[in-house]
């Protein structure tokens, strides 16, 4: 009987019925295409800020920072295997670890610095991308000002110190002290320069979950390189850290404001057209009440049909939303594009909570209808 009821009040209030299924429809469609897209969002964040550069420098614990910030590069070395240290090391706040070697030399009339990079090391056993040039054997890349200077163009070979080379890319100008670099693998520049087996940097990204104007945000930094490498200091750009938390913080409170704006909305919307149906059905309410229908009953006839409308949205909506995140979404996020994918786990909270949100804005109004007294109601027909 109940089920019969329902499906009268349907066809017979059909254009409430979709405005109401088209209301939470959007509203689960905007939330799963969110939480869809919100993993390649938080992964194209990250790698962007990323791009930002290495802002941990880990250096010789003697070195003179006066002349290292005039030379760029620390004058003492270290073992290249310091950096093999941080493997024995789990849940600290260090990634992306390249070990580097900088010098200074005057070649074909000119100073430039040479950069010998090792292939990155990833503590956390996870595979990542790296940051730093992935240079080949025999390659190197040249810097803006270099390139310039001396006409070098890619595919040119040169010769530093007693070893050819093959330029595999001239590089875009900086406006720093890396457009007179020459960046070459650190083995091979280890031996060009008779360092065999040393470093005078360890460039990393810190990966703490602290914001850099906490006080003990590189006080923490630091104590953990002390537990890891005592013989080294490590050096902080605040600018580039404090650029990429501001970063991810902007977009965590701008769509945390866009969903409970659309809650909101969504909410109004759809409890304005409950009120508006209830209203209207007042008097038909009297009228069931009159002809022996229980207060149960009636109950169920408006409940019922929010609950059916929820189940609906939310397959609805779970369609609608993941079909909107997998089209728009690659164009939106193309570095990490390949990550958004459905997630059917949002169908089940999509069932659950759709209906219970139906349902509860279903309630007040019904209660305030039902409440009515049906002799007062049906003196008015």
């Amino acid at each position: 009987m109940l089920f019969k009821l329902i499906y009268k009040e349907i066809l017979f209030r059909k254009l409430n019925f979709l405005l109401t299924f088209l209301a939470i429809s959007l509203a689960v469609a905007f939330f799963v295409s969110f939480f869809t897209t919100n993993e390649a969002s938080k992964r194209e964040t990250i790698r962007l800020t990323r791009d930002m550069g290495f802002n941990l420098r880990i250096i010789p614990k003697e070195t003179d920072m006066n002349n290292f910030w005039l030379k760029g590069y620390s004058e003492f070395y270290m073992p290249e295997e310091y950096v093999n240290r941080f493997w024995e090391f789990k849940n600290f706040s260090f990634a992306h670890l390249t070990a580097t070697l900088h010098k200074t030399i005057i070649w074909n009339g000119k100073e430039v610095i040479l950069t010998g990079i090792a292939p990155e090391i990833e503590p956390s056993g996870k595979k990542k991308t790296s940051m730093a040039f992935m240079i080949d054997t025999g390659m190197v890349y040249v810097g803006y000002e270099v390139a310039k200077l001396l006409n070098l163009e890619h595919g040119d070979t040169i010769k530093i110190l007693d070893k050819n080379f093959v330029i595999t890319k001239t590089l875009s100008e900086t406006g720093s002290s890396d457009d007179i670099r020459i960046y070459g693998t650190l083995s091979e520049f280890q031996d060009l320069l008779l360092m065999e087996g040393l470093v005078n940097e360890i460039m990393a990204l810190n990966c703490l979950c602290l914001s850099p104007d906490d006080d003990n945000y590189l006080k923490t930094i630091r104590e953990q390189l002390t537990r890891v490498l005592p013989e080294a200091k490590v050096i902080m750009n605040t600018t580039i850290a404090n650029a990429r938390e501001k970063q991810r913080h902007m977009l965590e409170q701008y769509f945390a404001v866009i969903t409970i704006f659309v809650i909101i909305l969504i909410a109004l919307w759809i409890g304005v057209l409950v009120m508006i149906n209830v209203r209207e059905r007042i008097t038909e309410i009297g009228i069931l009440n009159a002809m022996g229908h229980g207060w149960t009953e009636i109950v169920g006839l408006f409940l019922g049909k929010a609950l059916l409308i929820g189940v609906l949205s939310a397959a609805t909506g779970f369609i609608l939303g993941t079909g909107l995140a997998l089209k728009f979404g690659p164009d939106i996020f193309k570095i990490t594009a390949g990550t958004i994918k459905p997630i059917y786990e949002l169908l089940f909270w999509s069932l659950l909570v759709a209906p219970l949100f139906s349902t509860f804005l279903a309630l007040i109004p019904t209660m305030i209808a039902i409440f009515k007294d049906p002799a007062v109601t049906l003196r008015k027909v």
